[in-house]
């Protein structure tokens, strides 16, 4: 030990300590995670969209696929293997800055504003606060990759749908909707994205912390991969469960045509969204009970 003249000297951190690790592994987990399940999010986005048809007077042709297989499936056998990874670039491109930022902020907020109980515990409530502030943060500042994305992500619906294609490339992507709406234009969507991950990280974050809490007073777990792993699924669960509705109306957001002052023909707004996809889906499912019981009558004749 190295006793100084004013006390102790602590000895130096570790490089696994610094900010700047903790940053870059961040975004290489996350990148890894997102080549992965790619395909997952790509068909989740399709799904979202495809049940605004018939909001602009117009229709494709190609029925609504049902299901997360169906649409997988469907999207590999009109357009093939490949366009499942469709718009990968601008997804990584996102998680550079968004799950790095993150992390850190949300590691540093713990650790310097959170106050800490005499059981070594801390309050559920700024857990809550703070991954809420941190996740919309990080959004905020990751979602023009976000727009990128989802654009890309429909551009082989576009096709199939007899519709020109709107761009080719990330780059193309940036400058195209640079010139159209100058900086504020790549913020478009940027309200219910950040709701959004707001509504993620509180779910994902906070929860993580106190199920594995929770697994390991209640249930006499030890801190390893396995418990990390089932906090990880529950906490997935719940910030799924709880971002889905700010999701689709992102999605949507950010993919409708604009007109050329810059704003959206579908929708005004992010509540303008919301009503009418709520409205549309009531609208749907009353036609569909229709056609049920119209062809459930025929039967019966």
């Amino acid at each position: 030990m190295v006793v100084a003249q004013r006390g102790v000297i602590p000895p130096p951190k570790h490089y696994a300590d610094a900010a700047w690790f903790k940053y870059i592994l961040s975004c290489c987990a996350a990148t890894t995670a997102e080549m992965v399940t790619y395909p997952l999010d790509l068909t989740k986005t399709r799904l979202q969209i495809q049940g605004e048809r018939g909001l602009n007077g117009t229709g494709s042709k190609h029925q609504p696929y049902r299901g997360l297989a169906r649409t997988a499936l469907g999207i590999v056998s009109e357009e093939g293997l490949l366009k499942l990874w469709q718009g990968v670039t601008p997804a990584v491109y996102r998680h550079l800055i968004y799950s790095g930022t993150r992390m850190v902020l949300y590691e540093k907020v713990r650790e310097d504003l959170f106050t800490i109980r005499p059981d070594g515990t801390r309050p559920v409530w700024q857990a809550i606060v703070g991954g809420i502030l941190v996740g919309g943060v990080a959004q905020l500042l990751a979602s023009p990759a976000d727009l990128i994305k989802v654009q890309m992500q429909m551009e082989g619906r576009r096709i199939l749908e007899g519709k020109p294609p709107r761009i080719h490339s990330a780059g193309e992507a940036f400058v195209k909707i640079y010139h159209a709406g100058g900086v504020r234009g790549l913020w478009k969507g940027c309200t219910p994205n950040v709701y959004r991950s707001a509504f993620v990280n509180l779910g994902d974050l906070t929860t993580y912390d106190s199920v594995k809490r929770y697994f390991m007073t209640s249930w006499g777990l030890a801190d390893n991969y396995w418990t990390h792993a089932l906090s990880s699924f529950y906490s997935g669960l719940v910030s799924a469960t709880l971002g889905s509705p700010a999701d689709v109306v992102k999605a949507r957001i950010m993919n409708q045509p604009t007109g050329p002052n810059g704003r959206g023909l579908l929708y005004h707004n992010s509540l303008d969204c919301l009503l009418k996809t709520h409205f549309r889906g009531m609208d749907v499912k009353t036609e569909e009970y229709k056609m049920h019981k119209k062809a459930r009558n025929l039967k019966l004749v």
